[in-house]
């Protein structure tokens, strides 16, 4: 039985009973679940009355934009196929810690937190005392849900230089207190990072735990602050920011 599976402006006829047509129909579900889970309504419109042609725009221009283990927690580092090559080829002939270091970071970007893991102990080994090396244990640990661990890490860089990385340490450190329970103490290093950076990832955070304490107020302050810079950011700045605006518009509605 011959059936016809639209294609946005396209038609591709298919046999109902074909694998193909199940493995189309399971992607353009796919793409339309994880449009509605991040919020992407004009792409839910798009996927609905294009269908698989716009699931397939979807997939390259925002499914694959950023890794979703890591989203909006970004580390320097390059994520191409190349350089993986090229480090691990340097790390097998010459076995330096910053070749561990920089592999580390590219797992860490590319959402593969084991791996990431697996390369800071190992450029740790070899350059035990290395701030930045330490730094970026400490955020992977954080997002593999270990923040018992991350602490004393963090808390070591932020004691040794609190503008570690622009402040990006001590948000992790906050992070890290905030899993851990200890909302006060979390909520003194938000107020740092604030007091020096505009990030919407600490501005969004602090106003989640003003919230959480009633002090709304000071959390619709931080709220509106988020979404006035999010108009006049650069295109590269909301894309990277966009999951923390989507907490910021929720965190307003609440409000």
């Amino acid at each position: 039985m011959c059936g016809s599976l639209p294609l946005g402006f396209l038609s591709l006829p298919l046999f109902v009973d074909s694998p193909i047509t199940w493995v189309i129909t399971i992607f353009w579900i796919w793409m339309l679940v994880d449009a509605i889970r991040r919020g992407e309504w004009l792409w839910v419109f798009f996927i609905i009355i294009g269908s698989v042609l716009s699931a397939v725009f979807y997939f390259f221009l925002v499914y694959r934009a950023m890794p979703s283990a890591t989203q909006g927690f970004e580390l320097p580092g390059a994520q191409d196929r190349r350089r993986i090559k090229e480090l691990q080829a340097q790390i097998h002939h010459l076995d330096k810690a910053h070749h561990h270091f920089q592999l580390g970071d590219i797992y860490f970007q590319k959402g593969k937190l084991k791996d990431a893991e697996k390369c800071y102990r190992a450029a740790l080994e070899r350059e035990p005392d290395d701030i930045n090396t330490r730094a970026h244990l400490g955020q992977c640990l954080l997002r593999l849900n270990r923040p018992t661990e991350a602490r004393p890490l963090l808390s070591a860089v932020v004691a040794e230089n609190p503008k570690h990385e622009y402040g990006y340490s001590m948000m992790a450190l906050a992070e890290t207190l905030t899993a851990l329970k200890e909302t006060d103490a979390a909520l003194e290093l938000w107020k740092q990072v604030t007091a020096a950076h505009t990030y919407a990832r600490a501005k969004v955070q602090l106003a989640e735990i003003y919230l959480a304490k009633n002090q709304r107020d000071l959390a619709l302050k931080e709220v509106k602050e988020v979404l006035e810079d999010d108009q006049y950011a650069p295109a590269f700045q909301r894309k990277r920011e966009r999951v923390w605006v989507r907490r910021a518009k929720s965190l307003q509605r609440k409000m």
